[in-house]
């Protein structure tokens, strides 16, 4: 690491320390790294804190890249506990607004002409500023009202520094540490990596926007802002301005309020099952009432992408779910994730049936979605198993969207709301007539295997009655058996071979008349050659065969 690197180590580890860390720090060997440790007296406030508030104390103190990173794990109810997810929701970036001139300067750079050619007006109050970016209203040459969003100048650079930093801590942690749970630190930081770099480049905000548009253009209640792509690049992104209001502080009627929700909920159910594609992030603050009742929905930096085998598991577990069936939930959930190791389906089981019991009445004011999702999501850690990020980013998506439905029509019945959805989601999928539908899949599927199936039982039978049929059976616990049974063997035979030497040396040398006083030299000097000899063939078995294979992480726990 460079000097700055260390120094930035040093400061994390004594932040980390001030939050009640310091047992991690220790473990990790970050003093030992920086050649002296310091002694931090924890702060009032985190003695008296949870473990979940103190991480989001510690990330909130260590700057906008670990905000970031917090903000990030608050979507993936797949990698920490429920309450790890709540802490981390509160995590706001408080950052000072950038000058207007560096606002100016970096429209100049990104776009390559002066921001008087570009725009007629830039409101020099932006109307939100975050750690990545912050957004101003402006007007176009052309008269258009848009809003400007600016990524603040050496932000990417700081980012980059910083990961450098996280990748070092979390091949430390891995070397010292031995549960890791599902995801290692190295991999939780690579999914940080990748998705803080989607969000860096605006390209790819502004190509998810045109996707939304394309996919809303034919629903007239859902509105979606239009791209300038003459005015955006990688670090600015210029957007179609929208009048409404916040559905969080509009003043609406009782019908009101029920049309809204059906917009909500056709929306969603269109992103997801039509679509596959949805909104990751649909907050209050995300989504404006405009005149007529329609919504417009904002903030495309972090979106959902489900293919069509997702979608039909989707299917499947919502019916499971709907119908109680835990066993139909548990063994959906297994197949849609990847088990680290051969998991416990009775107990899964039965822990989904306790969560289903608890939390599916008939009623939207009655139903606790967050908690029915989140709790599916903490079983599927514990029985590790590694459900993909789509699934639990639409966990978060649904717990936003449910919290919204519950403010504006609580009395909405579930049932009757869902229902033409989910009639229209079964028709689609065992619709013989659409060869598209999931039965035809199914149904070409099986005439696929029921063709093949005659010529592969054939073949295993000419096998079996040609002696050319074998079964190989591989198991961990065998293999390392084998493995310390041939290292006995040659143990053993080396020592033998040894002893037969060192015996028949001492015999041949000791006939030689050379002696001094009483004891034979060279037969002394034989038994030394013979032990020299096999002493180095076993040290090279040893070090040079056996451990060699050994990883330095496996060798750095065992010296702990």
């Amino acid at each position: 690491m460079i000097l700055q690197d260390l120094n930035r180590v040093r400061q994390i580890a004594v932040i980390a320390a001030r939050h009640g860390f310091a047992d991690v720090t220790e473990r990790a060997g970050l003093w030992r790294m920086l050649g002296r440790k310091e002694k931090v007296e924890v702060s009032p406030e985190s003695q008296r804190a949870s473990t979940a508030r103190r991480f989001r104390m510690l990330l909130n103190e260590l700057g906008p890249t670990f905000v970031k990173l917090g903000q990030i794990l608050s979507t993936r109810g797949d990698l920490l506990p429920a309450e790890f997810i709540d802490e981390l929701s509160m995590l706001q970036d408080q950052v000072d607004p950038i000058p207007l001139d560096q606002v100016h300067a970096q429209i100049r750079e990104s776009l390559g002409k002066e921001v008087q050619d570009l725009f007629a007006h830039i409101d020099p109050t932006p109307l939100a500023a975050a750690s990545i970016a912050q957004v101003h209203r402006a007007v176009t040459q052309s008269g258009d009202e848009v809003v400007v969003k600016v990524q603040r100048p050496g932000i990417s650079e700081r980012i980059d520094s910083d990961l450098t930093v996280l990748r070092s801590l979390a091949r430390l942690l891995e070397a010292v540490i031995e549960e890791t749970g599902v995801y290692t630190p190295s991999g939780i930081v690579d999914e940080f990596d990748k998705a803080i770099h989607e969000e860096l480049d605006f390209i790819n905000e502004a190509s998810n926007i045109r996707a939304f548009l394309a996919n809303h253009v034919d629903r007239p209640y859902l509105k979606i802002p239009r791209v300038y792509d003459e005015l955006s690049s990688r670090k600015v992104l210029t957007l179609e301005f929208i009048r409404g209001v916040k559905i969080s502080q509009a003043k609406l009627s009782e019908d009101d309020r029920k049309v809204l929700a059906h917009h909500i909920v056709e929306g969603s159910f269109r992103q997801l099952f039509d679509d596959g594609l949805f909104h990751g992030d649909p907050h209050p603050g995300n989504l404006l009432v405009l005149e007529g009742n329609r919504l417009a929905l904002l903030d495309f930096g972090v979106v959902g992408r489900l293919t069509k085998p997702m979608q039909e598991t989707l299917v499947m577990l919502c019916l499971a779910v709907a119908l109680k069936d835990s066993d139909s939930v548990a063994r959906i959930l297994y197949r849609m994730g990847q088990a680290d190791t051969r998991a416990n389906l009775v107990g899964f089981r039965n822990d989904i049936d306790n969560i289903i019991g608890q939390h599916l009445p008939t009623t939207l004011g009655q139903v606790d979605a967050r908690t029915l999702l989140r709790d599916l999501l903490d079983l599927a850690v514990k029985y590790r198993i590694r459900i993909p990020k789509e699934y639990a980013l639409l966990s978060r998506a649904s717990v936003s969207t449910e919290g919204m439905l519950r403010s504006l029509y609580p009395e909405m019945n579930i049932l009757e709301m869902v229902l033409p959805y989910a009639k229209e989601l079964l028709a689609g999928r065992y619709d013989p007539s659409q060869f598209q539908g999931g039965l035809m899949r199914t149904l070409l599927r099986f005439q696929s295997l029921a063709t093949d199936l005659p010529t592969q039982l054939s073949q295993i039978l000419l096998d079996l009655e040609s002696g050319k049929f074998t079964v190989t059976v591989r198991a961990d616990q065998f293999d390392k058996l084998n493995e310390n049974l041939r290292s006995v063997a040659i143990i053993a035979f080396l020592g033998l071979c040894a002893c037969g030497f060192i015996v028949g040396a001492f015999i041949s040398f000791a006939q030689k008349p050379w002696m001094y006083g009483n004891v034979p030299v060279l037969g002394i000097v034989g038994i030394a050659l013979a032990a020299a000899f096999f002493g180095a063939v076993f040290t090279w078995y040893l070090f040079g065969g056996r451990f060699r294979k050994v990883s330095v992480i496996r060798w750095l726990k065992k010296r702990r």
